[in-house]
């Protein structure tokens, strides 16, 4: 793999664990048992039955505590400080091959990126929090799971071009918090 293959996959893998870690996490296993994909050497430990067990355990317990309002907010808090850590060590674990300062700076790239994808997607459930019907929240859970399992499969078959992907959703993301900040204050400016 080559560094511009293993930005790629850091960014990738980093963004969609910034959503849903274990989905992530299940996705590469799920993909690398059955040959779809071949991960590096040193991530293909996610495709052990043991660690795919305890991804598709977590993922389902995280598919229904995202869907009901206020736990999700509690659940994304808990896992602010799982999630980036997460993906920085996806990330190393995925530049294997490569020299150790690229492995440290797609370790360090993901996980700024599963951040930023994680207060983004934070922000925006706590604010539609607020909403009182319930298929927003909803929608937007669906969805983040369908994004994270879809980019984590596009990542690693096609890192190179899941870069332009990422910056993509990374500028929206600055859009988003942008506007998100902006209702924050102008909510607490009437209170």
């Amino acid at each position: 793999m080559n560094p511009l293959e293993a930005l790629g996959l850091a960014l990738g893998a980093g963004f969609s664990s910034g959503l849903n870690l274990y989905a992530t996490v299940a996705t590469l296993g799920l993909l690398e048992r059955f040959g779809v994909i071949h991960l590096p050497a040193s991530l293909e430990v996610v495709s052990h039955p043991i660690v795919l067990g305890i991804a598709v355990a977590l993922y389902l317990v995280e598919f229904f505590a995202d869907k009901v309002p206020y736990l999700d907010t509690i659940w994304d808090a808990a896992h602010t400080f799982v999630r980036p850590p997460a993906a920085a060590i996806i990330a190393y674990g995925a530049a294997g091959a490569i020299s150790p300062h690229w492995r440290w700076a797609a370790a360090l790239l993901a996980g700024g990126v599963a951040l930023t994808a994680h207060g983004t997607k934070a922000s925006a459930r706590a604010a539609v929090n607020t909403v009182p019907e319930p298929f927003s929240n909803w929608a937007l859970s669906f969805g983040e799971d369908l994004l994270a399992v879809w980019l984590t499969w596009f990542t690693a078959a096609h890192p190179i071009a899941a870069i332009i992907i990422v910056v993509a959703l990374l500028v929206l993301c600055a859009f988003l918090l942008h506007y998100l900040f902006r209702f924050v204050r102008a909510t607490l400016a009437k209170l």
